[in-house]
């Protein structure tokens, strides 16, 4: 299964797991399982830090891509055909970052690990 960290999986997972469900980490630690973290999430990081609504222990860059590679997790990048999909959404979240996640999670059949129970209006496969 290829499965997308929402933002704050990502951050969760990153920092011991202690606040993703037992059911999220499995899904994170099955080793068949591609896991894939989007450029989105990249960039809400990088604006959430630079705004000082997010603190890191080493500036934004560093921390994301080093904790890729320690994670083994692969990096999805945002496309023009992902952005142009968030024109199609329903009115179910009005988060653009989440909504980017949404439509790239819809375009290539992403199951998507995520707390937010609104991915599941749009259809998104959530594991929680």
């Amino acid at each position: 299964m290829r499965i997308l960290l929402d933002t704050n999986a990502f951050l969760f997972w990153t920092a011991g797991a202690k606040k993703l469900t037992v059911r999220a980490r499995k899904v994170i630690e099955n080793p068949r399982n591609e896991i894939l973290l989007s450029a989105v999430s990249s960039w809400e990081i990088a604006i959430k830090h630079s705004l000082g609504k997010l603190v890191l222990p080493e500036p934004p860059k560093k921390f994301v891509l080093a904790r890729l590679a320690r994670h083994s997790i692969a990096g999805l990048a945002f496309e023009h055909s992902d952005a142009l999909a968030v024109a199609d959404l329903p009115d179910h979240h009005d988060d653009p970052f989440d909504r980017a996640l949404i439509a790239q999670a819809l375009e290539r059949d992403l199951a998507v690990v995520t707390s937010d129970d609104r991915f599941e209006a749009y259809g998104v496969a959530v594991e929680w």
